[in-house]
């Protein structure tokens, strides 16, 4: 192998943009082409300086310490759960991720959703489709005006998801584990009572050990028979056998997920549901988010490679 360029790991493919700008600067070992991964990890083990992965995949405790010289990890999306953090930290391992630039994409997904949920535009289009319209007019919607947004999570995506709302006449209050001095609606310390005062409540904060199940039984039973549950988040900051229940027993009113617990598994009760509007997971999914993610993911590898200061660093 040519080593005379760093050479960077590559758990699986990228935005082709993103593929051609790392291939071009760097030598790359495409792992996730490879039939035996601990062979190949084996042989360039101790070349590999960098890797780049994606928020669905990460980098995990053995990968990390199967390469001895790692001085990187950057990471094409936001959320980071999916590396551990722990073992990259303990290894004086850098990494980094892609803030900023989807927040806005993202909360464009979770405005859809409310609305979508909200007018029941998915059961309305599947009435039209199959023939049903002829044989009488389809039930009502309900407005999102004047209802109260519940957002967990008022990083960059929860202002995002909050001007939004407020453009179609909602009320803003927020939860998180600390007030934001620069933010004015009202703060809940307590996420039960914010689920209490909510017709939606939208997530938007992040994944890992510390948020798991952060909505579960008891907050689904706080938001109560007319909320909805809109979750651009993770899957797993929901309790999603809760969740289930909740909806198959009338406890909440309906959902607008883009994210699951066990992705792309989805739990077979919810595929019937018409109350409840499915995504694959695709909030960031815009041809201008992704650009922009790559961009910055680049970004950040190039300004290693370079010796200069990384642009959006976890750790």
């Amino acid at each position: 192998m040519n080593t005379s360029r760093p050479v960077v790991l590559l758990t699986t493919p990228l935005l082709p943009s993103l593929q051609v700008a790392v291939e071009r600067d760097f030598t790359t070992v495409p792992l996730w082409q490879a039939a035996d991964r601990a062979a190949v990890l084996a042989l360039h083990a101790s070349d590999v300086r960098a890797i780049v992965t994606t928020s669905f995949v990460g980098a995990d405790a053995n990968l990390i310490a199967a390469l001895p010289n790692l001085e990187i990890i950057t990471s094409f999306g936001v959320g980071y759960d999916s590396i551990d953090i722990a073992a990259a930290k303990a290894r004086g391992v850098r990494v980094t991720n892609t803030p900023g630039v989807l927040c806005e994409g993202v909360a464009d997904c979770a405005l859809a959703l409310l609305l979508a949920v909200s007018h029941r535009i998915c059961e309305a289009d599947r009435f039209v489709r199959a023939g049903r319209w002829p044989q009488g007019t389809f039930g009502l919607g309900r407005s999102p005006a004047g209802k109260t947004c519940g957002i967990v999570g008022m990083g960059g995506i929860g202002r995002a998801v909050a001007k939004r709302a407020e453009a179609f006449g909602m009320r803003i209050a927020y939860h998180g584990p600390r007030r934001k001095d620069d933010v004015a609606y009202p703060y809940y310390a307590d996420l039960v009572a914010l689920a209490a005062v909510s017709d939606y409540l939208v997530l938007a904060l992040p994944g890992g050990a510390d948020t798991v199940h952060t909505v579960n039984a008891a907050v689904l039973a706080a938001l109560g028979p007319q909320g909805v549950l809109i979750n651009v988040a993770r899957g797993s900051v929901v309790d999603e056998v809760a969740l289930v229940q909740a909806l198959q027993d009338g406890m909440i009113a309906g959902a607008g997920l883009d994210v699951f617990e066990d992705e792309p598994d989805v739990p077979a009760a919810l595929l019937g549901m018409d109350n409840v509007v499915l995504l694959p997971h695709i909030g960031s999914a815009t041809e201008e988010t992704r650009n922009a993610m790559g961009e910055l993911t680049f970004a950040n590898l190039r300004a290693w490679a370079d010796g200069a200061p990384l642009l959006t660093e976890v750790l």
